[in-house]
């Protein structure tokens, strides 16, 4: 949004459970966000034939407000965002964008047992209808893309974004602190925690003075090993990761947390990262996968016990992140994409 802000008007239509009505400051529409009521949500996805997540954002206000809002190009974030679109007075009248982030049937047969995973054929489905509807798909995974292409959908591009450099992190001042960032409400991120909890103790083996920081709002308490704190919200993130040797990020699905790899690289922190978390982006800065238990905990080890390696792992992607924001490589992704 912010870079295409930088050349169009740019409104912004949110649910948020911050609000009873919708409101709008003229920049941002605020709709209230529903709770979650499985029984209607189970009974209004059967009378639509929609898997239950696209169901779940059908919203009525929603639908009301954008019908409000009238504007050159609509474009989603979240294909399960495009329902309301489609049920809109735009649908087939403007030309609807959509941004997948990632594949919700991917994190539903992962992370929602025997229901997420009988559901997520229906998401896919979903998904892909979604994007046929669509003037355009973007994706922040080229594999991902190319899946949508070869179903069907010949106007899916990977969306090759990265964040404007922020200033560079002291790895070389940094204490012996790993860190781990999510918002742990949602699945794939509390089962990276959980996999950390269980991968901890090998990682720190013989490191005293070793330490590692969960930052995110949790879902719900569980005993940490000796050397891990749970910080919950961090009102100073910026100031906190400015302490911190490297980021750790042992997902096993992509998406929410390539954002975090983003940042991690826009101010020069290393990352230790799974193929999930890392994704395309392991072409843009060429961050090594440690995918199984052993080659994790050896790369988490090495950045405790080398911190000048890592301090140059540091600098090395800050000057990739810099320099590709400079030369406007992600700003053309952005823009190019909004005007195809």
């Amino acid at each position: 949004m912010a870079i295409s802000r930088s050349e169009h008007e740019t409104v912004g239509l949110f649910l948020s459970p911050d609000v009873t009505e919708t409101t709008t400051d003229g920049q941002a529409w605020r709709v209230p966000k529903p709770a979650v009521a499985p029984a209607t949500i189970t009974l209004r996805s059967l009378r639509r034939g929609r898997s239950l997540v696209h169901t779940r954002f059908d919203d009525d206000a929603y639908v009301a407000a954008l019908d409000t809002l009238e504007a050159d190009v609509y474009v989603a974030d979240h294909s399960y965002m495009a329902e309301p679109f489609l049920r809109s007075r735009w649908a087939g009248v403007r030309p609807l964008l959509v941004n997948t982030v990632i594949s919700e049937s991917l994190v539903w047969s992962e992370t929602r047992g025997i229901v997420g995973r009988i559901d997520s054929v229906r998401i896919r489905r979903d998904e892909l209808r979604v994007a046929r509807a669509a003037r355009g798909v973007g994706t922040y995974d080229a594999d991902e893309a190319a899946y949508y292409r070869s179903h069907g959908v010949p106007h899916a591009r990977w969306l090759d974004v990265t964040l404007p450099p922020k200033q560079a992190v002291d790895v070389a001042g940094s204490g012996r602190r790993l860190v781990f960032v999510g918002e742990r409400a949602w699945p794939p991120n509390h089962k990276a925690f959980e996999t950390l909890l269980r991968w901890w103790p090998d990682i720190s083996n013989g490191i005293d003075d070793a330490e590692l920081c969960v930052v995110g709002n949790r879902a719900r308490a569980l005993s940490l090993p000796p050397g891990v704190r749970d910080l919950g919200f961090v009102p100073d993130l910026d100031g906190f990761l400015a302490t911190c040797r490297a980021v750790l990020a042992p997902v096993t699905t992509g998406g929410g947390v390539r954002v975090k790899i983003l940042d991690a690289a826009s101010r020069g922190l290393p990352v230790v990262a799974t193929s999930a978390a890392v994704g395309s982006l392991s072409s843009v800065f060429e961050i090594p996968i440690d995918d199984d238990r052993e080659s994790f905990v050896a790369a988490a080890r090495a950045m405790l016990l080398d911190r000048d390696a890592a301090a140059a792992e540091g600098a090395r992607i800050h000057a990739i992140n810099a320099d590709r924001w400079t030369a406007g490589v992600p700003q053309r992704a952005v823009l190019d994409w909004l005007a195809s």
